[in-house]
């Protein structure tokens, strides 16, 4: 077996933990969920409901990570030796590798649109020419395949060069200059004529908007966007010195993505008020609405509209690259680990398997859009296989698996480091208690509700 590599800080755990977290969803699907369900009354509810759901599923995951020190697969079976919940660990190695094959294809819509802004097409087109362009798009064959296999290949390349030479790296590069564009982006997007009824649409509270429907987006949200369920969180813990805080490094990951959410928000909806477009939701909003703005602006202010759509399409591709090499990893350190398979040849091997996987879900567009699994396009198969059913009951059985599989002084142990660190100890009764009992029903509520 190869010799496993560790993070070599906190705050490389951080960034690695929070570059999971911080993906395309925060850029599009957070500041529509926060307008669409009541602006900061949504913000509180999302915070509760981290606290409460999405937490402690990423404590009981960072737990079995750090104290197996392997691979999903491998996790379940040292702390669980000779009994089925192998199976729980080999359900994490596939969830992630089922998304990144969609994934990809988004992220390289983001790559495709990153080189528009560079060549000044948005600003060289009038907004009525740009009208649909999107849909166009990604209807072809050629353009839309070399733009994911292409973003799949600087994914893979960044993981085969390891832990510390490669996912830490990048991360404590691209995060920083993540939230660096994100923040230029806000202050350019609000500083715009008419940008105050975007604020408004994200702060304003309205707790006559409210519902059950509200608290369940909330849920969704942060389980989501924490990159619950899918392995990563096993997978990344595993990397940890024993001697490092899983409690702080929880709630940094939780405030970052939240931070970078709210942010995200301000760059993005001042900009669409701005332009007088009512706000929707999905990719359209960042591939075909936010170009039409930027060509109408450039129309006024042609290089400053250039710069904003280079920095935004910049920051959307590093977003989905830092989700991305997370997704693979997992599936890198199962072959690694209980394959024996190098590490190149081990990303070589997931290229070809998600890169078909995913030409398949780019085709279904275009050439493909005739073929239906259970009424859905190929693409929308693998998005609802994976939000409805892989990631909901990867959750569940992880929660379960610590809070009942697990004895409480292993548990214990492990979230305190061995009773050294006083906060966690403190804070330990409340957050089993969660586990146990509160996240389990939380992720049945979001699994009954996706399914209806």
């Amino acid at each position: 077996m190869n010799q496993r590599e560790k993070f070599g800080s906190r705050m490389a755990v951080i960034m690695a933990m929070a570059g999971s977290a911080i993906g395309l969803g925060n850029l599009w699907r957070f500041p529509y969920l926060v307008g669409q369900d009541g602006g900061a009354a949504f913000v509180i509810i999302y915070i509760v409901s981290t606290l409460v759901i999405s937490l402690p599923i990423f404590f009981a995951e960072s737990i079995v990570g750090r104290r197996s020190g392997a691979n999903c697969r491998g996790a379940m079976e040292r702390l669980a030796p000779g009994t089925k919940w192998k199976w729980t660990g080999l359900l994490m190695v596939f969830t992630p590798l089922w998304i990144v094959s969609y994934y990809s294809v988004v992220g390289g819509w983001s790559l495709e649109y990153l080189i528009q802004a560079l060549r000044l097409d948005f600003v060289r087109s009038t907004p009525e020419a740009l009208s649909g362009s999107f849909g166009q798009f990604i209807a072809r064959t050629w353009a839309p395949l070399a733009c994911h296999l292409a973003f799949l290949l600087v994914t893979v390349t960044i993981v085969a060069f390891g832990v510390k030479s490669g996912i830490e790296k990048f991360s404590k590069v691209c995060l920083p200059i993540l939230f660096v564009l994100v923040v230029v982006i806000a202050v350019y997007s609000i500083s715009l004529p008419g940008a105050k009824a975007g604020i408004a649409y994200l702060f304003k509270p309205d707790f006559s908007k409210v519902t059950l429907g509200t608290c369940l987006d909330a849920m969704g949200q942060s389980f989501y966007s924490m990159s619950l369920g899918m392995g990563i969180i096993i997978t990344y813990s595993s990397y940890v010195h024993k001697d490092e805080d899983l409690l702080v490094s929880g709630v940094g990951t939780a405030v970052s993505d939240l931070v970078f959410a709210l942010l995200a928000g301000l760059a993005i909806m001042p900009a669409v008020f701005a332009a007088g477009i009512q706000p929707g939701s999905g990719p359209g909003l960042i591939f075909d609405t936010l170009p039409y703005i930027f060509s109408e602006m450039g129309l006024r202010m042609p290089w400053l509209s250039s710069a904003a759509a280079i920095l935004f399409f910049l920051t959307i591709l590093f977003a989905a690259l830092t989700s991305s090499i997370s997704l693979i990893e997992v599936g890198v350190a199962y072959l690694t680990e209980e394959k024996g398979m190098k590490r190149q040849w081990a990303c070589v091997l997931l290229f070809f398997l998600c890169g078909i996987a995913g030409v398949l879900c780019s085709l279904s567009f275009g050439p493909l859009s005739g073929v239906k699994l259970f009424g859905l396009g190929l693409f929308d198969f693998f998005d609802t296989v994976a939000s409805n059913v892989l990631l909901t009951v990867g959750g569940l059985l992880i929660v379960l698996f610590v809070g009942w599989k697990m004895s409480r002084p292993d548990v214990r142990e492990e979230f305190t480091n061995d009773g050294t660190k006083r906060a966690n100890v403190l804070c330990f009764d409340f957050f089993y208690f969660l586990i146990r009992y509160v996240a389990p029903v939380g992720i049945l509520i979001l699994f009954f509700s996706n399914l209806l």
